[in-house]
């Protein structure tokens, strides 16, 4: 499906990059109003609030409810901004109409459930408002398509897709894994559809909103979510991954944009896949030098040779294998792998120096 008829988000006045940003959570009017005040000095023309929290514990803080609406139209005619909320279900999507918001975005969880995702596509018939789509908990590129899909059969014609990483389970750096090859791929595929990114959920701590929104830009995103809140540390939900007000205005002051923008052809395409593929190399190469100094600290503990010859030469075996059942070569990864072993060595040495230091 090309999707050759999608209009500006917000109207012709929608300029590239597009930057979203403000709370997590609407808490209160004073919070609302202070952090909208806030993203508008920022330069910033589009204020984010959730009103409706889907946590994935209960027991936590789950948003004010409706009542944060009328705060967020208050914040509009104040300050000029557009106003977007997340809805989970029609009912939640009644209420942001009614209300009169300039846009509505569905979150990972609803966007996991075809069920939940087309509720909502139903309620949207007849309606002519900007729907942001953030792809599911799973890196699943074909769910997300069909989400987007749904919105789009809907009659929607002001939709966008907001990249906000993957769920996982190890000890990742980040709160949920880019996986920048599935945006790319869902660029590839629906070429026409703008794409933002949210670092603040990737990253999950405030230290991290920098380099991935430069990231994301680099890669030909469209533009970015960010949560701000005038007293990070003090926010009732996600306080690590928000940032002040004035770190927003430094943050995307200092974000250097392309002088021309990515190209749509397909070498462009094959090499954005070409430098995500090679990111996601670098971060797996770091989680496993962390695991490597861990065992180093076993080995440390408990008076264990550095190299464990049988265990290097089972591990060369089994990858080279593994290789060739795939088509590369014996000669390639085991210069690779020797190569990361030689590094692990060095860093589990480092390790047993810096005891011997301290004797």
């Amino acid at each position: 499906m090309p999707m050759n008829d999608l209009k500006p988000l917000f109207g012709d006045s929608t300029q590239e990059p597009l930057y979203i940003a403000g709370p997590c959570s609407a808490e209160s009017r004073e919070q609302l109003l202070a952090a909208a005040s806030g993203v508008a000095e920022a330069g910033v023309a589009i204020l984010r609030a959730g009103v409706w929290k889907p946590r994935t514990k209960p027991g936590s803080f789950e948003g004010i409810g409706s009542r944060a609406l009328d705060w967020m139209v208050e914040a509009r005619e104040r300050y000029g901004l557009k106003i977007i909320t997340e809805v989970a279900t029609p009912e939640h999507l009644e209420l942001a109409l009614k209300a009169g918001l300039d846009g509505v975005w569905i979150g990972a969880r609803t966007t996991t459930n075809p069920f939940a995702t087309q509720l909502i596509a139903d309620a949207l018939q007849g309606v002519d408002i900007a729907v942001l789509v953030k792809n599911p908990v799973i890196p699943d590129v074909d769910l997300w398509v069909g989400s987007i899909e749904r919105i789009y059969n809907s009659g929607i014609r002001r939709i966008a897709a907001v990249h906000r990483g993957f769920g996982t389970h190890n000890n990742s750096r980040y709160r949920n894994d880019p996986h920048w090859s599935v945006p790319i791929e869902l660029h590839r595929r629906l070429p026409n559809l703008s794409i933002l990114s949210d670092p603040s959920h990737i990253g999950g701590s405030r230290e991290l909103i920098a380099p991935l929104s430069q990231e994301a830009l680099d890669l030909g995103f469209s533009g970015l979510m960010i949560e701000c809140h005038t007293e990070p540390d003090a926010a009732l939900s996600d306080a690590a991954q928000q940032i002040t007000p004035a770190a927003l205005s430094d943050l995307l002051g200092g974000l250097h944009l392309r002088r021309t923008p990515v190209g749509r052809d397909s070498i462009s395409e094959y090499r954005l896949h070409i430098d995500s593929l090679d990111n996601r190399i670098i971060e797996l190469l770091a989680e496993r030098m962390d695991v490597a100094r861990e065992i180093g600290e076993y080995k440390l503990k408990h008076g264990m040779a550095v190299v464990q010859h049988d265990r290097y030469n089972e591990m060369l075996l089994s990858v080279e294998r593994r290789a060739e059942a795939i088509g590369l070569t014996k000669s390639f990864i085991h210069q690779i792998f020797r190569t990361i072993h030689e590094e692990s060595v060095r860093q589990q040495m480092q390790l047993k120096e810096g005891e011997t230091n301290n004797l």
